[in-house]
C-alpha cells in the first residue's frame, strides 16, 4: 500500500522537492510531528498551493491566507470525525491537499476535475458543502447538536468537536448572526461548536500584540477555564443579584482586555484575536479550545493576511482574489488575446453614463464591486455608491426604501446570490411596486465556478411575481439598451439579465435607446420553404442563446427551411401579438432560453394554451436541463445542456419529422 502511494505522489509534478509535504496523505499524517516540523510543512504547503493554482487559476488569496491554520486544525482535530467546515469554501485548496486530494489538485477547476470549493459528494473531509457565503455556523450548529442526540442515544459515541472558519466579509451577513445568536440556547449540544473568524482585512481587531496573544492562550487554558467554573460554583451560591454582577464582571474583564463583548453578549466564550500565520500561537490555543468542557460555543479570533507568503498576492489582494493561470516568479497573469469587452463592463459602462445625465441613479453591490463592474461608479460617483457587505437581503430593501423617496437604485448582484434575497424582492420591491432596478449578472451557465454560481433561476423565480418587468439581451448592443431602459423606468420594479464573459463583437452605440416595454424584434423573416415539409419554423430567443439561433437558421437553410428568428427581449411583460403572429403563421415554435423550466418557455405555453394556439402549432420549449451541471467550460456545459446551434437544429427537423443529415 505504501508503495502505491509513494508512486502515486510520483505522478505530481512537485513530488521531491516538499520532503515533509509528500510524507502526509491523510491529515493523521500530521498527528506526530513537533510545531517546527509543522511550520516547514506549512512553507511547503503555501508553494504547492501557489504552483497548483499558477497551473489552474482559481482563488489564490484567501488560500494562501489560511494556510497555516489549516495545517493547525488538522494537526490537532482528529478530522473527519471532528467535522471542519469552511465558509464559502473559495479558501480550501491547502485543506483538499492535506486531505488525499494532492494527486488529483491539477484538475481543480478542469473539467471532471476537483470544485473549487468544499463538495461533500468529493471527499468525507468536506462535511458540508459551500460556495456562498455565511453558511459555516449555522451548519455546524447543526452538526454538533445532532453529534450531541447521537451522544444521548448511545453512550459509547464520542462527542466531537465541530469547527467553522468564517471569514469577516462573511460574518457580516444576518444569517451568521443568527446562527450565533440560537447557539446561545441551543442547549448542551452548542458546547462542542467552535466558531474561528478569520479577520484578514484588520477591520474588527486592532493590531496584534504580545498581550493579546498571551491572554489567549491564558483564557483558553485549562487552569483559567478550571478556575471559572470554581468562580461559577462560588458565584452560584450569592444572591440572584450579585451572581447576576459577578459573572457580567467576569465578562467585561475580558471583553476590556480583548475585545469580544459583542460575541459575549451573544453567548459565546470569546479568544483572541491572535496571528493566524504563527504556528507557535494557533496550535497551543487550539488544543486548550479542543480539551476545553463546558464552555459553551466558542469564538477564536484569528487574523491573517490574504496571499500570505507570496508578494504579488499579498501587495495587490483584489487582483489574486481569483486569478487565471499565471507565472510564478513574476507573478505575471495570463490573459487572453484581446476580444470584445464583457457583459459586465458593457453595463458597467452604460450605467456611468446614465449617472452623468441623472444624479438620482444610485449603485448598490452586496460585496462584489468588480464582479459586478460598480468600482468604477465608486470612482466616479462615491456618494452615491454602496456595498452593503455580504448582505443580499438588506441590499434589495435599502433599495426599496431609496426608491419610496424618489431615487433611482439599481441593485447589481450575481442571479444566484440574488436567490437569498427573494423573500424582500417579493415583499419589499414587487408587492410595493417599487421602482428598483436588479442588473441581475452571471445569468446562464457560468464555466468553472460551476452549479453553485450557475444563474439558473431568475427567470422562472422572477416571473410568478406581479407587476415585475423582465428583459434579456441578446448581445452588448441590447445590453446598452436595456440598461438604459431600466434607468428610464419610474413605473415599478424591473430587472434585466445578462451572461458571464465577453459580448459577440458588435459595435456599442454612441448614444442609447429606451426600449418599448414588453416588445419583441423580428431578426429575420422566413424565407421560402423548398423543404420536403414546409411547414415554417420560429425560433424565438430570450437572451444571449441569439447567436446559436442564427447559426442554427443556416443549416436549415440547407434543408430548405429557412426560419424565422425572434429576439424576445422581454419575458414579462411578454409581445403576445408576436406571439400569436408565430403561432399562427408556423408549423414549429421553439423558445430557448438560459434558464430552468418554468421560465420564458412556460410562460409562451401559457398564453398559447389559454388562447387556443396550441392546437395549430408544435410548440417545443429549450431550456436547462432538470439536473445542476458541474464546472465546464461555458461552451461545454451548453452543449450539455442540448442548448446549441446543432441541438436547435435537431429539435427542429424532428417537430418536422425531417430526418437529421449525418
Amino acid at each position: 500500500m505504501e508503495n502505491e502511494s509513494a508512486n502515486h505522489l510520483k505522478s505530481i509534478p512537485t513530488y521531491g522537492r516538499f520532503p515533509l509535504l509528500d510524507r502526509v496523505h491523510t491529515p493523521t499524517d500530521l498527528k506526530n510531528l513537533s510545531i517546527e516540523q509543522l511550520e516547514q510543512l506549512a512553507k511547503e504547503l503555501r508553494a504547492e498551493t501557489i504552483d497548483v493554482v499558477s497551473t489552474t487559476g482559481g482563488h489564490l488569496g484567501a488560500s494562501l491566507g489560511v494556510v497555516e491554520l489549516t495545517v493547525a486544525l488538522h494537526a490537532v482535530f482528529d478530522t473527519p470525525n471532528d467535522s471542519l467546515i469552511w465558509d464559502v469554501g473559495h479558501q480550501a485548496y491547502p485543506h483538499k491537499i492535506l486531505t488525499g486530494r494532492r494527486e488529483f489538485i491539477r484538475t481543480l477547476r478542469q473539467p471532471g476535475g476537483l470544485s473549487g470549493f468544499t463538495k461533500r459528494s468529493e471527499s468525507i473531509y468536506d462535511p458540508f458543502g459551500a460556495a456562498h457565503s455565511s453558511t459555516s455556523i449555522s451548519a455546524g450548529l447543526g452538526i454538533a447538536v445532532a453529534n450531541h442526540f447521537k451522544a444521548k442515544k448511545d453512550p459509547a459515541y464520542d462527542e466531537r468537536s465541530v469547527i467553522a472558519v468564517i471569514g469577516d466579509g462573511s460574518i457580516s451577513a444576518g444569517m451568521a448572526y443568527e446562527a450565533m445568536n440560537n447557539a446561545a440556547v441551543a442547549g448542551p449540544g452548542a458546547e462542542r461548536l467552535i466558531v474561528i473568524l478569520n479577520d484578514n482585512e484588520m477591520s474588527i481587531a486592532p493590531p496584534v500584540g504580545s498581550m493579546s496573544v498571551y491572554l489567549s492562550q491564558l483564557l483558553s487554558s485549562r487552569h483559567f477555564l478550571g478556575l471559572r467554573d470554581l468562580a461559577a460554583r462560588v458565584a452560584s451560591k450569592l444572591p440572584e443579584s450579585l451572581e447576576k454582577k459577578a459573572k457580567r464582571a467576569e465578562e467585561y474583564a475580558r471583553a476590556l482586555m480583548t475585545g469580544g463583548t459583542l460575541f459575549e453578549e451573544l453567548g459565546f466564550y470569546y479568544v483572541g484575536p491572535i496571528d493566524g500565520h504563527n504556528l507557535q500561537q494557533l496550535v497551543p490555543v487550539l488544543r486548550n479550545l479542543r480539551d476545553a468542557e463546558h464552555i459553551g460555543p466558542v469564538l477564536l479570533h484569528v487574523v491573517t493576511q490574504k496571499g500570505h507568503g507570496y508578494k504579488p498576492a499579498e501587495s495587490s489582494g483584489d487582483k489574486y482574489h481569483a486569478v487565471s493561470k499565471f507565472n510564478v516568479i513574476t507573478g505575471k497573469q495570463n490573459k487572453g488575446p484581446p476580444g470584445p469587452p464583457s457583459y459586465t463592463s458593457v453595463f458597467s459602462n452604460e450605467l456611468l453614463k446614465c449617472a452623468e445625465k441623472d444624479d438620482k441613479i444610485i449603485a448598490i453591490t452586496a460585496a462584489m464591486p468588480s464582479g459586478t463592474g460598480l468600482d468604477k461608479f465608486e470612482q466616479k460617483f462615491p456618494e452615491r455608491y454602496f456595498d452593503v457587505g455580504i448582505a443580499e437581503q438588506h441590499a434589495v430593501t435599502f433599495a426599496a426604501g431609496l426608491a419610496t423617496e424618489g431615487l433611482r437604485p439599481f441593485c447589481a448582484i450575481y442571479s444566484s446570490f440574488l436567490q437569498r434575497a427573494y423573500d424582500q424582492v417579493m415583499h419589499d420591491v414587487v408587492l410595493q411596486n417599487l421602482p428598483v432596478r436588479f442588473a441581475i449578472d452571471r445569468a446562464g451557465l457560468v464555466g468553472a465556478d460551476g452549479a453553485t454560481h450557475a444563474g439558473t433561476f431568475d427567470i422562472a423565480y422572477l416571473g410568478c411575481l406581479p407587476n415585475i418587468v423582465i428583459m434579456a439581451p441578446s448581445n452588448e448592443v441590447e445590453l446598452v439598451h436595456m440598461t438604459a431602459t431600466a434607468a428610464a423606468f419610474d413605473e415599478g420594479p424591473i430587472a434585466f439579465r445578462y451572461p458571464r464573459g465577453p459580448g459577440i463583437g458588435l459595435s456599442l452605440p454612441a448614444e442609447s435607446q429606451i426600449l418599448p416595454i414588453g416588445k419583441g424584434k423580428i431578426i429575420q423573416e422566413m424565407g421560402e420553404q423548398t423543404g420536403d415539409e414546409k411547414g415554417g419554423i420560429a425560433i424565438l430567443s430570450f437572451g444571449a442563446r441569439l447567436a446559436e439561433c442564427l447559426k442554427a437558421a443556416e443549416t436549415l437553410k440547407q434543408y430548405g427551411l429557412p426560419p424565422t428568428i425572434v429576439d424576445a427581449r422581454f419575458a414579462k411583460p411578454l409581445d403576445k401579438g408576436l406571439i400569436d403572429q408565430l403561432a399562427r403563421n408556423h408549423k414549429v415554435l421553439i423558445t430557448i432560453e438560459e434558464g430552468s423550466t418554468g421560465g420564458f418557455g412556460a410562460f409562451v405555453m401559457q398564453h398559447l394554451a389559454q388562447n387556443g394556439l396550441l392546437d395549430h402549432v408544435r410548440f417545443r420549449p429549450m431550456v436547462l436541463p432538470d439536473y445542476f451541471i458541474n464546472h465546464n467550460t461555458q461552451t461545454a456545459q451548453y452543449i450539455e445542456a442540448g442548448l446549441d446551434a446543432p441541438s436547435i437544429v435537431k429539435i427542429a427537423l424532428k417537430a418536422l419529422d425531417v430526418p437529421l443529415e449525418i
